[in-house]
């Protein structure tokens, strides 16, 4: 049996402490993008970059272990928009995050290579871990966050997201989630939740810390009840835990999706507020470089129609630039809108005197430090946000789901199994899990 396989018997047969004795692979398999192909998709519209053929099931060297870090042996991961955009190199290779992170020091040096192995979620095993770490030992069942700083100035150090050296595991950083075996920073893991399924709890990481912080913590929107929150994308990977944040926190969510079927999910979810974009017909646009106001007037009338009258408090923006005026436009006054991703568009065009003359603010809002991740995850852990995960694919099909992402032909989150022989396995807590299976099983083949 090879070393990975032992790795893999002990954890599924839960001999946890046996996994400090045993050795470390020298390789593992990860999916990879090639810095030699950053250029394969020129000339391509966005939406004809297919990552299936840029996205590659390599055999890759185990990376050194530095102080402060620890390896993971991955049950699974999940897909995330990052993932997306690194595989069709856009808004710029990816490659170029890994040579400025590798002039940093000797030890980032590790991370400029010709493969870059991506993903920026996982649970998993720790398997060993530097010089100074002492919160975790090997055995521990953990998920990471994909916050990755280095904290040596002092920018970071009343939050973390403004750490001059703040970036993205797995996106700006080499030997992401998507793998067998993956390099973190100790203080990027937390406690697995032990009601989930290794794939479960892969999958809220990135994108349930990215809501936690945009709309719920005081470097966000700091939703409040009763607050009216407009959610972009509502049954999708962000928005599908805005949703639920929203509800939880005593607010009124307006879920915008874009078919009958999404739909439904939000009122899964226990939404009442609904509007189908596609049914509606919006075209905020009339042309590349023209929006259309008369748009979003109608749209906004629609929202009114929903609540009763009342404008959002709270726009929760991430689509970017095919929705970014109409967001403005439907904010009240004195509103927030607060934006975490531009995934239809990085330039964005609004109509000012909404934003000025009616007080209303525009926050920028990325990931989430360390402790709103915690709270995010210990949320998770206690039944009260649920993941999202609506199909599975082994790592060898990690292109097609990021391709399912890509074309938003998914619900929710997409998973990808690695260690993890198949899907349910790697519940410890069976009455918990009992007691929300449903909100556990909500996007479930939909």
């Amino acid at each position: 049996m090879s070393q990975l396989g032992e790795i893999q018997q002990a954890i599924l047969n839960d001999d946890l402490g046996a996994v400090a004795s045993l050795d470390v692979p020298e390789s593992y398999r990860g999916i990879t993008v090639h810095k030699d192909e950053a250029d394969m998709f020129q000339g391509l519209e966005s939406r004809d970059k297919d990552p299936r053929k840029s996205l590659h099931v390599d055999e890759v060297p185990t990376p050194e272990l530095g102080p402060g870090e620890a390896l993971v042996a991955v049950m699974a991961s999940a897909i995330n928009y990052n993932t997306v955009w690194t595989s069709i190199f856009e808004p710029v290779s990816t490659f170029k995050f890994l040579e400025r992170y590798g002039r940093l020091s000797p030890l980032a040096k590790r991370h400029d290579l010709p493969y870059h192995v991506v993903g920026s979620d996982l649970s998993g095993v720790v398997l060993r871990t530097g010089v100074g770490v002492h919160n975790w030992k090997a055995g521990d069942e953990v998920v990471a966050h994909c916050l990755n700083v280095e904290l040596e100035g002092p920018d970071g150090h009343n939050d973390t997201m403004l750490d001059t050296e703040q970036r993205i595991w797995g996106f700006e950083t080499n030997f992401g989630g998507l793998a067998e075996i993956a390099l973190v920073k100790a203080n990027q893991l937390m406690p697995k939740p032990d009601h989930l399924t290794w794939e479960e709890a892969a999958s809220p990481g990135l994108v349930n810390s990215t809501a936690y912080r945009q709309l719920v913590s005081r470097n966000g929107a700091d939703m409040k009840q009763g607050d009216v929150v407009l959610i972009w994308g509502a049954s999708g990977g962000l928005g599908s835990y805005a949703t639920q944040y929203a509800l939880n926190g005593g607010a009124i969510p307006v879920c915008v999706v874009s078919s009958p079927e999404k739909a439904e999910i939000c009122r899964k979810l226990g939404a009442e507020l609904i509007i189908d974009r596609n049914a509606e017909g919006y075209r905020f646009w009339k042309d590349d470089d023209n929006q259309d106001p008369k748009e979003w007037q109608r749209f906004g009338k629609k929202i009114r129609e929903l609540t009763g009258g009342e404008d959002p408090d709270i726009v929760f923006e991430h689509p970017g630039r095919e929705t970014f005026g109409a967001s403005v436009y439907a904010a009240r006054k004195g509103g927030t809108i607060v934006t975490c991703a531009s995934t239809s568009g990085f330039m964005h065009q609004y109509d000012n005197r909404y934003l000025w003359m009616n007080l209303k603010r525009i926050i920028g809002s990325h990931f989430a430090n360390y402790r709103e991740s915690w709270e995010a995850n210990r949320l998770i852990s206690k039944g009260l946000i649920h993941p999202t995960l609506s199909k599975t694919y082994g790592l060898e099909d990690t292109g097609q789901a990021a391709l399912d992402v890509h074309r938003n032909a998914h619900q929710g989150k997409v998973g990808v199994l690695a260690l993890a022989p198949e899907e349910g396995l790697g519940v410890r807590n069976h009455e918990l899990r009992e007691k929300h299976i449903d909100g556990i099983n909500a996007f479930r083949n939909v």
